[in-house]
């Protein structure tokens, strides 16, 4: 009988054993993740959004850029200018604006130099050569000709301009030592003088002079005045 009751209870502890197992394996475990159904083909994903359905953000981070940065900084310089050739000079070197000086050179020899300055507050040309006379003499200096330069001498405010005298040649005829100069200033045509006043200069005492004197164009160099 007692062996009996024993039996009995084996075989219920056995039966709830089995019990329980059977239930284990049908119940899933509450721990474990629940999987969800996969997306509908062409199905749009809506990110996580916090409490007010907008996306997180993080003020700690600034959003990373993609792609290389481009200067889209553009300059243009334009320059223009407007300036204009001078007009040209057409004021003649008279002697209301310039000063006339004679002086004696060592050389070359039987020769003076005339010295024409600019005194105005504009350029003038100094055209052609001087139209000298020596004392009374009633025919002007003999003017050479291969002394030409290839331009009108300008002179600026200031700046001088020059013209050899020769007083003597080899042969000397109707030889005499002159006293004064007077000079008068040459148009742009060439032909007679500019009608202004004279300049009268006083020669260096001893000048002679005879028929071979003569005078060169105005040059803007004192050494190539002094070559003629």
């Amino acid at each position: 009988m007692r062996k009996t009751a024993v039996a009995a209870a084996l075989l219920a502890a056995l039966s709830l054993t089995a019990c329980q197992s059977t239930d284990d394996g049908k119940k899933p475990d509450a721990s474990a993740p629940s999987t969800s159904a996969p997306d509908a083909p062409g199905a749009t994903k809506t990110p996580a959004t916090g409490r007010t359905g907008q996306p997180a953000a993080n003020p700690e981070r600034t959003p990373a850029g993609s792609g290389k940065a481009r200067d889209t900084g553009t300059g243009s310089g334009t320059g223009s200018g407007s300036g204009t050739d001078p007009a040209p000079v057409t004021t003649a070197c008279v002697g209301e604006n310039t000063k006339v000086t004679v002086s004696q050179v060592s050389r070359p020899i039987n020769h003076l130099l005339l010295t024409l300055t600019n005194t105005g507050s504009k350029a003038c040309n100094a055209y052609h050569a001087p139209l000298l006379r020596f004392d009374d003499a009633q025919a002007p200096t003999r003017v050479m000709d291969d002394s030409r330069p290839q331009a009108v001498v300008t002179l600026a405010p200031g700046e001088p301009a020059y013209a050899s005298i020769i007083l003597s040649g080899d042969s000397s005829e109707n030889g005499h030592t002159a006293k004064a100069l007077t000079a008068h200033s040459a148009p742009r045509s060439g032909s007679g003088s500019t009608g202004t006043a004279p300049d009268r200069l006083t020669l260096p005492a001893g000048t002679y002079i005879d028929d071979n004197a003569a005078v060169s164009y105005w040059q803007s160099d004192m050494s190539d005045a002094l070559t003629f």
